[in-house]
């Protein structure tokens, strides 16, 4: 019987090297698979071995000694596995680009039974937080990634789930097997803070492994607000620690690299703990940020709470600001005499604030410094402000002088001042850069009559409701917008592989705000009224210079108008906004003459300069001078828009 048993395996072992395979294809139990996870699974698995007496007969899944063998080499050297039928679950593939990811939550519990469609867990990918779902029913056994696993790789064992609930305490004690390669780059993540030997109990729960001594809780990290979206900036929290939480509450506001977008609530609780202070820079997705629990009682718990993923980002750049306030100390200029005697004997400076004095003409005697035992750092000599007061040492009998020096004390400090760049700033720069070297731009212009749409302005004015008033800007618009309709060339878009002509014109309306610029979208502007069109852009524009623009508002669009005629700009050329083909740089108006048919034939008339900047892989020349010509004839004949 155990002879004809060992033929059996041996066949079943070599089946798999006839076929060519690097591994079993046949070692993955019928009807237990997760959703996304099939591919992953077959690389994991290893070669299927027959059922063991004890249980029904069910593929059991051993892991793999080495990539690339197959067959018996593939297997470990026991036949027989100490644990019933079970399937190791890999972390699989759930997106294009994925290599690693995060376990952000467990959604079941060791022992817990899953139904076809639950959901076992969150994980974080490259592109955004997916569920992982089953595909059929199973009881959770044993995780083995705890949650808040950071870069996890693809393939790594997550979690055994078993057929029967009587097998999970069978695992219970579970552990991969020393042999497997893909798990051990996903366990060092958890333990960061056990290298500390008696402080270790305190800081260790923050990786909360299974056996964490913390109450029930969610780790709330910084999510992707934007599609392009990297890193953060945490503005400002709206909650305190133990405040209530009720769904939609409004938890902080997060500096993306688009805008200032609000972080909600998704469910009830407290708040806890926050973990990433107001004002910290450049935070990675996936940082946590805050913790969540459901009861008060449990905030105490969370008092000492640290995770050793924020604490590598942890450090805020605030403290350089403080900085120069040392240097703006030393202009107290009543006190001038005492700047002289500061250095009696041989002045300590650092070499580069010698070199630097040197450069500025700056006398070292002058300087008090601010660094070790009065020493001269580089800071020192930036901040240093001249005292005019050397002119009136030479007239000591005349004190009256010294008052004089008191203007002196409204500089500024230093000759310069550094403004740190927001997330926006960097990427108005990545883009404006991006577009420039990489955009073949042309450039036409037009003048434009506007006598007409002027009066036609009035007289809408006047029948407009009092807290209405249209603008030139808003003719502007809705004329951009027909413009496109009739020469669709100029409402496309260069998508590399492909020319998109879109059938819908969204105007982007560029704001200059406090952030830095942004361009609002109005929304099937060939379809609106002025009226709707000026409400759009009123709303759009106060509400980006208050920084509270949803990402749908502002990303998008398929034609752009720059106006900056209100500055008194006769023309300029503006940078066209990927992947848009156009944007039109408006400048103002002016009194000209005009051909007239009256007896001088001559008239004055307001003439406002345009220029349209067209990207030349897909609006020619003779096209972009069409679409100017459309634009033209709607605003010097405003009826021909209603056509």
């Amino acid at each position: 019987m155990w002879r004809a048993l060992a033929r059996r395996v041996a066949r079943q072992c070599a089946a798999p090297r006839r076929a060519g395979a690097g591994a079993s294809a046949g070692a993955r139990p019928r009807g237990r698979a997760f959703a996304h996870h099939k591919a992953a699974a077959a690389a994991a698995s290893s070669p299927a071995f027959p059922p063991p007496p004890w249980g029904p007969r069910a593929p059991l899944l051993l892991p793999q000694t080495g990539a690339g063998k197959a067959g018996p080499q593939a297997a470990p050297a026991r036949p027989w596995s100490s644990h019933p039928p079970h399937q190791k679950v890999p972390l699989p593939a759930l997106s294009p680009t994925m290599q690693m990811g995060t376990i952000a939550r467990w959604e079941k519990k060791e022992g817990d039974k899953i139904s076809e469609g639950d959901l076992i867990a969150e994980v974080e990918t490259d592109k955004a937080t997916v569920g992982f779902e089953s595909l059929e029913e199973c009881y959770l056994a044993k995780i083995l990634v705890p949650e808040g696993t950071r870069d996890v790789p693809i393939g790594a064992i997550i979690c055994i789930t078993v057929d029967k609930p009587e097998l999970v305490d069978a695992f219970k004690n579970y552990t991969l097997d020393a042999a497997a390669t893909a798990p051990p780059a996903s366990v060092p993540p958890p333990p960061p803070p056990s290298a500390a030997a008696p402080s270790a109990p305190a800081s260790q729960p923050s990786a909360r492994a299974p056996g964490s001594s913390y109450p029930p809780h969610m780790q709330i990290a910084l999510p992707a607000l934007s599609p392009t979206m990297t890193m953060g900036t945490v503005q400002r929290w709206e909650k305190k620690l133990g405040e209530k939480l009720s769904e939609g509450d409004l938890l902080a506001e997060i500096e993306t690299d688009k805008a200032t977008i609000g972080f909600e609530v998704q469910e009830e609780g407290y708040l806890a703990k926050i973990l990433v202070e107001e004002g910290t820079r450049d935070v990675p997705l996936g940082t946590p940020l805050c913790i969540i629990v459901e009861r008060e009682s449990d905030i105490a718990a969370f008092a000492d709470y640290k995770d050793a993923g924020v604490a590598e980002i942890k450090p805020p750049p605030p403290p350089a600001s403080p900085a120069p306030a040392a240097g703006a100390v030393a202009p107290p200029l009543p006190q001038p005499a005492a700047k002289g005697p500061v250095h009696k004997g041989r002045v300590v400076a650092s070499p580069l604030a010698k070199k630097l004095a040197a450069e500025k003409g700056i006398d070292l005697s002058q300087v008090k410094g601010t660094g070790p035992d009065g020493r001269i750092t580089k800071k020192d000599i930036e901040s240093f402000v001249p005292s005019k007061v050397a002119p009136a040492r030479a007239a000591e009998p005349t004190p009256m002088a010294v008052p004089a020096a008191i203007p002196a004390a409204a500089a500024p400090p230093g000759v310069f001042t550094d403004i740190p760049i927001s997330n926006i700033r960097k990427v108005i720069a990545q883009r404006l850069m991006q577009s420039k070297q990489t955009i073949p731009h042309y450039y036409l212009s037009i003048d434009v009559n506007m006598g007409d749409i002027l009066v036609l302005r009035k007289e809408l004015n006047q029948e407009m409701p009092q807290n209405t008033k249209l603008s030139v800007n808003d003719f502007i618009i809705k004329a951009s917008a027909l413009a496109c309709m009739k020469v669709p060339e100029a409402n496309s878009s260069w998508l590399d592989t492909v020319i998109r002509q879109n059938h819908v014109v969204d105007v982007s309306v560029a704001v200059s705000t406090p952030a830095g610029l942004i361009t609002p979208i109005v929304f099937n502007a060939h379809a609106k009224g002025l009226a709707s069109i000026n409400q759009d852009v009123v709303t759009l524009a106060a509400r980006a210079r208050e920084g509270k623009l949803k990402p749908h508002e502002f990303q998008g669009g398929t034609f752009t108008v720059s106006n900056l005629g209100m500055y008194g700009i006769k023309n300029f050329s503006a940078i066209i906004n990927p992947p848009q083909a156009c944007i039109l740089a408006v400048g103002g108006s002016e009194q000209r003459l005009v051909p007239a048919d009256n007896e001088k034939g001559f008239a004055t008339s307001s003439v406002m300069s345009v220029t349209l900047s067209c990207d030349h892989r897909v609006v020619d020349g003779a096209v972009g001078a069409q679409w100017l010509a459309e634009f033209k004839k709607f605003l010097e004949k405003p009826s021909t828009m209603l056509l």
